[in-house]
């Protein structure tokens, strides 16, 4: 599966970052764009950071062109993600292979944010294995995750994270977050983040709770319309 690089340790992997400064670090919220992701199972109501500007802008330019609007969300796992996003999932027939289909235009380059993190209800890019970790242009994931413990997240920072990223430490948001709501602190600083759910964090639950095959494909098809609130 080309777009999200997923490893078998503490769930499954894919991400980047959010916190107590909001999603929008330095700039007032009535300024960041909002956008809606309707599904049959509910509505969730996202955020888009200001900053993250490439992410955000590309991501609203596809939503004002309808790109979204009868995809699915191809992939989905309990205790940590649903992915869509892929043009290809359009006209798929059922059980297909999906995750490979891209939008006009390469990569987007990769936007870290330390106040940006892999909470439950984040909003990141999907992306292959390149080595400037820079995202797909359409696919998108929603974090769902599960709640951690200090300890655990301890053994993230020393095993997944602080190898490659000398001197990484957790904020005393993102550990509130991870052993409150929950997350997935493995992806942070791997996958861009650029904003998370405000309203509907339980769609995001009764979407990955569905029945899925080995391609972690849902049984039954999850449409998606996303629209621009302002």
């Amino acid at each position: 599966m080309k777009h999200l690089v997923i490893a078998l340790c503490c769930i499954v992997t894919i991400s980047a970052c959010t916190a107590t400064k909001g999603t929008g670090g330095h700039h007032g919220r009535h300024k960041e764009k909002m956008v809606e992701i309707v599904t049959d199972y509910g509505t969730m109501k996202i955020r888009l950071s200001d900053s993250t500007p490439l992410h955000r802008d590309n991501f609203i330019k596809l939503v004002k062109q309808g790109f979204y609007d009868s995809l699915m969300f191809h992939r989905i796992i309990k205790d940590f993600m649903i992915q869509g996003g892929d043009p290809e999932s359009k006209q798929a027939q059922g059980g297909s292979l999906l995750g490979n289909g891209e939008a006009a235009g390469g990569r987007v380059p990769a936007e870290f944010r330390p106040y940006l993190f892999h909470k439950k209800g984040a909003l990141a890019m999907a992306r292959d294995d390149n080595p400037e970790k820079a995202s797909s242009n359409c696919q998108f994931y929603v974090v769902e995750g599960k709640v951690f413990t200090d300890s655990s997240l301890n053994d993230v920072e020393c095993r997944r994270i602080r190898p490659h990223n000398p001197g990484f430490y957790f904020t005393d948001a993102q550990r509130k977050a991870y052993t409150t709501i929950g997350g997935a602190p493995h992806l942070d600083q791997n996958y861009t983040v650029f904003g998370e759910v405000i309203e509907g964090l339980d769609v995001i639950d009764k979407i990955a709770a569905q029945p899925r095959d080995g391609n972690d494909r849902p049984l039954k098809d999850v449409r998606m319309k996303i629209r621009l609130l302002n």
